[in-house]
């Protein structure tokens, strides 16, 4: 790929993140901005969609305003637009990809519709503009890709080259994270409920399993979930205190270990130089802390503020295709099914 000087608008509007950042050379951040929608839906323990589709019409023009003037930029600045097409809510999505064709069309620039999943990889190449640039990953890599709707292990040869080789049957981890947060009556988001209640439990109360499945590179969470399910029920047949702390921490532990082993072992099977953990799992401490502990492989963990959804990822997706010369017509819909497989 020839590389082209380029700022790209990135927009995100997948879930219950209303996102837009201005990113140079897929790599700089000029800024990002988000509004978050996580107290809103706090309340049901999960992402209401009509909610949320709502509260992103509300909140995107005021946020890609607030990106470019961050970025101190106008719209006549920008070379290109990258604009989350799935996968996602429908309803969500649709918010964002129409946007950012009106602004494509008023302004005559080019546009693509991004994988999400592609935008959590390619946040591992982000860094802040005015602060020292992180390594650049080195390909082939071998990609964790762990968030509340997805687990995945992913081989990336190249650039926009993706062979997915396992994921989740069944809960992705981030969702097996908000369940047992619910069992254990914890707080929503479940990710940094548990973290914080493990930091004041017990990791080894409890030998809670690990799924071993017949295909090598796939994960399970709903026997780890069932585990932690009838641990929690007898307590409370014996009329006993549920001793949170201890089973949060033995929960989590047993997911940062199923995540861990596989992705070295996944790694050290492809011939993978490095390795990345990318999305919303990946802010957990107790799993960054574990890919950080081994030195067989360098790994690529973006900043915390980078692990969840965000636009700046977006953007640095969409100047790969940009400078691959891959661009969207602005006939396209979303897809909210979308796999990464897909995208390839």
């Amino acid at each position: 790929m020839k590389k082209i000087d380029m700022r790209v608008l990135g927009i995100e509007s997948s879930c219950d993140e209303t996102a837009a950042a201005v990113v140079e050379n897929g790599r700089v951040i000029q800024s990002s901005v988000i509004a978050s929608q996580v107290d809103l839906h706090a309340q049901f323990g999960g992402v209401y969609p009509e909610l949320a589709s709502r509260e992103h019409v509300k909140a995107i023009n005021a946020t890609v305003k607030e990106a470019l003037q961050q970025a101190h930029m106008g719209l006549g600045d920008l070379d290109g637009i990258a604009v989350t097409r799935g996968p996602g809510l429908a309803g969500s999505l649709v918010v964002g990809v129409n946007l950012a064709k009106g602004l494509a069309l008023s302004t005559d620039l080019p546009i693509v519709g991004v994988n999400h999943l592609e935008g959590h990889l390619y946040s591992a190449w982000l860094y802040q503009a005015g602060s020292k640039p992180s390594p650049e990953p080195k390909l082939p890599l071998l990609a964790l890709l762990v968030s509340g709707g997805h687990t995945e292990l992913v081989l990336m040869r190249d650039h926009l080259q993706y062979e997915v080789l396992g994921g989740t049957s069944d809960d992705a981890a981030g969702e097996a994270f908000d369940k047992v947060a619910r069992l254990l009556e914890l707080g929503y988001p479940g990710g940094p409920s548990i973290q914080k209640a493990a930091m004041q439990g017990n990791s080894r109360a409890f030998n809670f399993p690990v799924a071993r499945l017949s295909e090598p590179w796939s994960f399970s969470f709903s026997g780890l979930k069932t585990a932690v399910l009838r641990t929690v029920e007898e307590f409370k047949s014996a009329h006993k205190t549920v001793p949170t702390a201890d089973i949060a921490a033995s929960f989590q532990a047993a997911v940062v270990r199923a995540l861990f082993e596989k992705t070295i072992a996944a790694a050290r099977e492809f011939k993978a130089r490095e390795i990345i953990v990318a999305g919303g799992v990946s802010a957990n401490k107790a799993l960054r802390e574990a890919f950080r502990s081994q030195t067989e492989f360098r790994v690529h963990i973006p900043h915390i503020s980078l692990c969840t959804d965000n636009a700046a990822m977006i953007a640095a997706a969409g100047y790969r295709h940009f400078i691959a010369d891959e661009t969207s017509n602005l006939d396209f819909d979303v897809q909210a099914n979308w796999s990464l497989a897909e995208t390839a």
